[in-house]
């Protein structure tokens, strides 16, 4: 997380690594203090930073994925995307989700002054391909403890996607009907052709998310947005 107060770099500040155990307030100070670096995430108290991103295995599915939630929410006012952006969620995490959807007004989560979202987002997405365990494990508690409604992960290596719903304070996997398609919960019309996804098919996916578009469960969605 890189604040608009750091120019240069202190050398009186410890570097961050991966592995680090540190408080929120301490694993900022040292992410302010590298600009030059561009992800490190606070898991349960741990530093965790990013390897270098290969493009079939992470760039294209990440490039995929933003593709199909960008056009749900050029359609949907109220909805605010973000890519890799700042979540602040507790004293001892602070991720930074490959992709994020929230509702902007009264939704769980809020914009604070420096512009990071603090709060859990409606909708999570996570591309996992070295992160796996990661991201299906603490992550995933992290994320459920704190009410992240629907959190989909790109397992891409294993060619499959799980997209979980909190219920009842636990996640429950959604599942494809009949036709493949996985409807969101949360997000009316926001509609994934599985299959489609993952084959690379961008115009098919983008082809299934317009016929959700189209219901009358998403206008009403949008209607209620827009009075908030």
């Amino acid at each position: 997380m890189v604040t608009n107060t750091m120019i240069t770099r202190s050398p009186n500040i410890p570097r961050l690594e991966n592995g680090d155990h540190l408080s929120r307030p301490e694993f900022e100070r040292r992410y302010s203090n590298m600009p030059e670096l561009k992800k490190a995430e606070l898991i349960e108290g741990v530093v965790y930073m990013a390897s270098p991103l290969r493009i079939n295995q992470h760039g294209k599915p990440h490039f995929n994925a933003i593709a199909w939630l960008g056009a749900y929410a050029s359609m949907t006012p109220g909805c605010q995307g973000g890519d890799n952006a700042t979540v602040v969620l507790d004293s001892n995490n602070e991720p930074q989700p490959d992709i994020l959807l929230r509702v902007e007004r009264e939704g769980q989560s809020i914009v604070n002054e420096e512009g990071y979202v603090v709060g859990a987002p409606e909708l999570v997405v996570e591309i996992s391909a070295s992160t796996v365990s990661l991201d299906m494990q603490d992550k995933l508690q992290v994320y459920c403890r704190h009410q992240v409604q629907e959190y989909l992960v790109w397992r891409v290596e294993d060619r499959a996607i799980d997209w979980f719903r909190l219920r009842a304070g636990q996640f429950e996997k959604l599942e494809a009907d009949e036709e493949g398609i996985i409807r969101s919960e949360v997000y009316p019309g926001l509609w994934l052709d599985v299959e489609a996804l993952l084959s690379g098919n961008l115009g098919r996916v983008l082809q299934v998310l317009q016929t959700g578009i189209a219901t009358e469960e998403h206008q009403e969605f949008v209607q209620v947005l827009s009075q908030k």
